[in-house]
């Protein structure tokens, strides 16, 4: 596939299963995310690739993020929470490591880190790989920033869920580009 069929027909899949990217496959897809554009060459992005087990204790990081949010959760959405990490074989956590005070504003740090994120998803999708970008109370919360090794200055661009699609992937509409165009007041 070449890039522009890449990125004029990319869909993200909601249904991941086995396998998840070989770690060839993975090393593609974190040298395609660390040549996104990243203005005064920051290089902001930090990623946690989790597998296995790991997802696991992602799972209990969400269960604990959902109980600073709602102590009084029950048993049921307590394991909604944790099997949230399961969805996938494999998970990057892709956080923005701001570097605060600089002529670079945090936004556009965090912009490249999400240029990165795509990156990622086109080079999964030319390859054969289901992805998901998926964000959530989770990406904003300093508690799982913390749990995960950041501070809060930090931000969470993405949890991207990987594995082979387990479902038939949808079609988008074919919107015009023309739909979107403003023309200046």
């Amino acid at each position: 596939m070449d890039t522009l069929t890449a990125l004029t027909t990319r869909v993200s899949c909601p249904r991941l299963a086995e396998p998840g990217p070989s770690d060839e496959q993975l090393d593609l897809l974190l040298r395609a995310a660390i040549r996104a554009p990243d203005h005064g060459l920051l290089r902001p992005w930090r990623f946690i690739v989790l597998e296995g087990e790991q997802r696991e204790r992602l799972g209990d990081i969400m269960e604990a993020q959902l109980l600073e949010e709602q102590p009084q959760a029950d048993s049921r959405t307590r394991e909604i929470a944790r099997n949230k990490a399961l969805r996938a074989p494999t998970i990057i956590v892709v956080v923005a490591d701001i570097t605060e005070n600089h002529k670079i504003p945090a936004w556009e740090q965090m912009l490249a880190v999400g240029a990165a994120v795509q990156n990622m998803m086109l080079a999964a999708y030319e390859i054969g790989i289901g992805a998901m970008w998926r964000t959530g109370a989770m990406a904003n919360s300093d508690l799982a920033k913390s749990m995960l090794g950041f501070a809060a200055k930090d931000q969470v661009i993405a949890y991207l869920y990987l594995g082979t699609p387990a479902i038939g992937l949808k079609s988008l509409p074919d919107d015009a580009p023309a739909d979107y165009i403003r023309q200046l007041p």
